[in-house]
């Protein structure tokens, strides 16, 4: 029996080694069922909230974002059995920090987690219909990180002009901000 244990994990297992294993859990993997919607938001500012009150306890936050998934332009909270729709304003994540040294940029979000720009962890910077910047950095997956304004301010004091393009280099990358004209 105990082979067949091996063989056919249960759900319960598997969420268990998904939390033993170092980094998220592999969601990627997973292709449950979808399962409907839960009243889950993630504001812009990376605060959660569940049924209009905000979640208040950190670590379960952590947990939520580590089986947090995206699909299109869909969010999903995902376990090997079950899928469902959550709503996210504008990234899931906030990056409310960084840290600077030997060519890389590496940023820490609200969720803990640290993400070292570069090639498979780009930055890139949309701008709004009144101009104002709206700065990313990819987690995982797929999933951003709204870099915070404190941040975004620090980062673009690292930046330098490349061929008409102010913008700042990370990891061997280069990630335009914005045309060098622009500046002046």
């Amino acid at each position: 029996m105990a082979e067949q244990d091996d063989v056919n994990p249960s759900a319960a297992s598997l969420l268990d080694a998904a939390r033993a294993s170092k980094g998220p859990p592999p969601v990627d993997k997973w292709d449950p069922p979808y399962c409907g919607e839960i009243d889950i938001v993630i504001r812009r500012d990376g605060t959660w909230i569940h049924e209009g009150t905000p979640i208040g306890r950190p670590g379960l936050v952590r947990l939520f974002s580590s089986i947090l998934k995206k699909e299109g332009e869909r969010h999903f909270l995902v376990t090997p059995v079950e899928k469902v729709g959550i709503k996210v304003e504008d990234a899931p994540f906030v990056a409310v920090d960084f840290d600077a040294g030997d060519g890389v940029i590496t940023f820490r979000t609200n969720v803990g987690d640290t993400v070292p720009a570069g090639p498979d962890h780009p930055i890139r910077v949309e701008l709004a219909a009144n101009g104002e910047p709206s700065p990313y950095v990819e987690v995982r997956r797929g999933l951003q990180a709204l870099i915070d304004r404190k941040s975004f301010y620090r980062l673009v004091e690292l930046g330098e002009e490349r061929d008409g393009v102010f913008g700042v280099a990370s990891g061997g990358a280069f990630f335009p901000i914005i045309a060098a004209d622009a500046l002046r």
